[in-house]
């Protein structure tokens, strides 16, 4: 008797025993005989990359052929290093500045950010310095009741008698009697001192309040090659009369979180600015200052003012150094006092970066 098995195989009873030729085959059907790889296919199979090249390989009966062909590898030595500075960019290279052409106009910049302590008339006494060593005339413009900017040069503010105060309400006052030497050569200054503050006031019922300072700086323009004013830290009428008067804004900026959430603001200011009374204002650029590397903090605001202003942030940072306390005592720019200093190197790299994006100072 027979019958399938629970696989569906055939069987015969157990008295009549098995026939072979009823049994499936136990071996796999024989396969087509595979040809042998080449090397260049047994390469092609193993390395995930691609492979180098490699000599030519001599079959039986063929002629020699070269397996792949491919550029050789660039050697580590020939490819250029990128130098990333702090801001986390390629720092570029600036030439060095040639002589400015003697018909320009003045370039008016304003130091501006209405947080205080954030660098402004340190950049401004260094930067100003730092163009005056590449062969550009400066004037400094005090327009800080604090005066800061004046006693930083060395200069005592209860002992001025003409200050930027008389040659704003006064009319009879002129430019020339109230610039004084700072005591860099080819830089010059215009004090200030606590008398500034009544002009805010007073100004509030002038005429074209805001195109004030720049009917008094009109004189400068054709004596000096960059004019630098120092703003107070508000975003106030005489704020707001520099940067009418200015031709391009640089925005010192602290390397802390509370000196980072007031630029949105500024920016708008600026940007009303431009729009109603100043349509060649201009911002130059963002400098980071006081930036210490060292701390995960000044590495992440730094990242976040690179992500919200992009290549508006100057290539150059200002690091924190004591070197800036100690010339701001002895009443001199840190290019003089620590000629050698890391401190006048940055100044002088952003004096250079200045002249390098604006062409006409």
């Amino acid at each position: 008797m027979s019958g399938t098995d629970g696989f569906g195989q055939r069987h015969g009873s157990p008295t009549s025993g098995s026939s072979a030729s009823e049994m499936p085959p136990l071996v796999s059907p024989p396969q087509p005989p595979r040809a042998e790889p080449r090397d260049g296919e047994r390469l092609a199979e193993t390395l995930p990359f691609r492979a180098r090249p490699t000599q030519p390989v001599e079959q039986p009966g063929d002629q020699p052929e070269t397996l792949v062909d491919v550029a050789p590898e660039v050697a580590p030595d020939d490819v250029p290093e990128v130098v990333l500075g702090p801001t986390g960019r390629p720092m570029p290279e600036i030439p060095e500045p040639g002589p400015r052409s003697t018909t320009a106009r003045a370039r008016v910049i304003s130091m501006c950010n209405q947080k205080g302590g954030v660098g402004k008339t340190t950049t401004t006494i260094n930067l100003g310095a730092s163009l005056a060593e590449f062969g550009r005339k400066v004037l400094l413009v005090d327009f800080d009741p604090q005066g800061s900017l004046s006693v930083g040069l060395g200069l005592n503010p209860h002992q001025m008698d003409l200050t930027i105060y008389n040659l704003l309400m006064q009319r009879d006052v002129a430019l020339e009697e109230v610039v004084v030497p700072s005591g860099v050569p080819g830089m010059d200054l215009l004090p200030s001192n606590i008398d500034l503050s009544a002009a805010e006031v007073q100004l509030v019922h002038e005429v074209a309040r805001e195109q004030t300072l720049s009917r008094v700086l009109a004189p400068a323009l054709e004596q000096y090659d960059v004019i630098l004013i120092d703003c107070q830290p508000s975003l106030g009428l005489l704020t707001v009369n520099a940067l009418t008067a200015s031709d391009g804004v640089i925005v010192p900026l602290e390397c802390e979180y509370f000196a980072l959430r007031g630029v949105a603001l500024l920016k708008t200011t600026i940007d009303k600015v431009r729009e109603r009374l100043n349509p060649r204002l201009h911002v130059d650029g963002v400098l980071g200052t006081m930036y210490d590397g060292r701390t995960l903090h000044g590495r992440e605001v730094m990242e976040r003012l690179v992500e919200a202003w992009g290549d508006t942030v100057f290539h150059t940072v200002i690091r924190r150094t004591v070197k800036f306390s100690d010339s701001t005592v002895a009443g001199e720019p840190i290019t003089s006092y620590a000629s050698s200093s890391p401190g006048a190197a940055a100044y002088r790299q952003l004096a250079k970066e200045v002249l390098d994006r604006c062409p006409d100072a």
